[in-house]
């Protein structure tokens, strides 16, 4: 941060490198976050019901499978750390062993499928949200698998710091998802009407094709010799327990904090309709601008494990602060406009809800983004400092604080005050500001300790050159990355 915001341009780790490499997956978070705007704002269009119930579910659905995505691409950081060190030969049994964990967690998922009704049962919504939630939730968890493995392969890209063919592959699921979204929800096209059944189909046949698109782009020779892509299939204890050792606790910090937002808008629900709703729309308005974020923290976390593989943990911490700047001045300016201009965002939800009920959603919606204002400034720190030591392999400490502060500030505090203290929504709401604002200073304190520099999550090996020199080991991806 010494050097000032215009000496820190160019030359490893700055605002350059950074930005290089975070613009092709802010462009791609950003396409899923629009994607995800839209089909809730379709499904606000076809009914009240159908927007208060897929929010429960379909967080309850990621909740369940944000373990094994946060597990599984965990290769993310094992590929940068042996492309930094050189290792290439690595790259391809490291990719494999997340492959097997994503075969894992889609049977688990699918495992889930029948607890669905007796889950949504207790948590009392109306009895056609209920019923709406049940059959969003058990087609979601029909196309996990994909979903998790597509999220491992991911990892062979923006691990090398090859982010744009995640960005065309992201994109094009997402426009597919939207297309799908609206010839089922509506039934265009000569389909039938779904509604949110037919949401949840969009899902997963994008799911299964952004899943098959990665291997298509991955299953090249070029790569098999340099890589060993499909020549390193086979299971490898040591590095699949390094996965797991450190993929779990990254899995398990993803699940609790998606398991605490999740438990947040369940307990909303009981507040009733209008206020489940409302807090919905929120939320999606706000995965709007937060998704993009998830892009520089991506970024952040390649860039320090590619310099830590390198022994350069100044240009780590050096790649981390310039990533701050950035995030920080575009999340303030989107707070900025959720207070000055909240209309922008609602509006969309409004052009053909129920014209009867959605009045006071409408209301409620612009009250609740002034709180999403406050704690977005405050979750870039969350994101940008989480990633930068997830990125150095400090998974266990991120795991226990999501732990103790999601159960301590947000859940406990949220059941307390709306179920036995029957206070009202903005209460529920201030409380889950101050959540994220927490972890925001958690995280960055434990990144001003300085232990991630000396941290790794490869083996300890000497340096192997690849038989390719890099330029030309990368010339298959010329077209995709250029």
């Amino acid at each position: 941060m010494k050097e000032g915001a215009f000496g820190r341009w160019s030359g490893p780790g700055g605002y350059r490198e950074v930005l290089v490499l975070a613009f092709p997956l802010v462009l791609s978070t950003g396409s899923w976050a629009v994607q995800h705007f839209v089909d809730r704002m379709f499904l606000t269009w076809h009914s009240p019901e159908a927007i208060a119930a897929a929010m429960p579910a379909g967080l309850l659905n990621f909740t369940v499978m944000s373990f094994f995505i946060g597990a599984a691409s965990y290769v993310n950081t094992f590929v940068a750390q042996y492309y930094g060190a050189q290792s290439f030969h690595r790259i391809g049994p490291a990719l494999w062993q997340g492959l097997y964990l994503s075969l894992i967690g889609g049977l688990v998922l699918l495992l889930c499928i029948p607890l669905a009704r007796p889950v949504f049962t207790l948590v009392g919504h109306d009895s056609l949200v209920i019923e709406y939630e049940i059959t969003y939730f058990s087609y979601l968890c029909l196309g996990a698998g994909p979903v998790i493995a597509a999220s491992a392969l991911s990892g062979f890209f923006t691990g090398r710091g090859r982010t744009w063919p995640v960005m065309w592959v992201n994109i094009l699921c997402n426009i597919l998802n939207l297309v799908l979204d609206y010839v089922l929800i509506f039934g265009k096209a000569g389909f039938p009407e779904l509604g949110i059944k037919g949401a949840a189909i969009a899902s997963v046949l994008a799911g299964l094709f952004s899943f098959l698109l990665y291997g298509i782009l991955i299953a090249r020779p070029s790569y098999n010799r340099i890589y060993r892509i499909l020549s390193g299939w086979r299971p490898e204890r040591d590095l699949f327990g390094r996965l797991l050792k450190f993929g779990v606790p990254s899995g398990v910090q993803f699940f609790l904090d998606m398991a605490g937002f999740t438990a947040f808008v369940l307990i909303m629900g009981r507040l009733g309709m209008t206020s489940l709703a409302a807090t919905n729309i929120a939320f999606n308005i706000n995965t709007l601008a937060f998704m993009p974020m998830i892009g520089f923290g991506i970024a952040i976390s390649v860039l320090v494990g590619q310099y830590l593989g390198k022994n350069r943990p100044d240009l780590a911490q050096k790649s981390v602060y310039s990533g701050f700047v950035m995030t920080f001045v575009y999340m303030a300016s989107i707070a900025l406009l959720y207070v000055v201009v909240p209309d922008l965002f609602v509006a969309p939800f409004a052009a053909q809800a129920d014209p009867e009920t959605f009045p006071e959603i409408y209301a409620l919606t612009v009250i609740l983004l002034r709180f999403v204002a406050l704690y977005s400034i405050f979750d870039t720190m969350n994101i940008v400092f989480a990633s930068a030591i997830k990125g150095a392999g400090d998974t266990r400490f991120v795991m226990y604080v999501i732990v103790l502060v999601s159960a301590l500030v947000l859940v406990v505090p949220s059941y307390v005050a709306i179920m036995v203290l029957e206070q009202g929504i903005m209460v529920g709401w201030s409380i889950a500001s101050v959540y994220v604002i927490a972890l925001g200073f958690v995280f960055y304190f434990r990144f001003l300790g300085g232990k991630w520099k000396d941290m790794r999550v490869i083996e300890e090996v000497p340096v192997v050159v690849s038989p390719v020199p890099p330029a030309c080991a990368e010339s298959p991806d010329v077209k995709f990355e250029t």
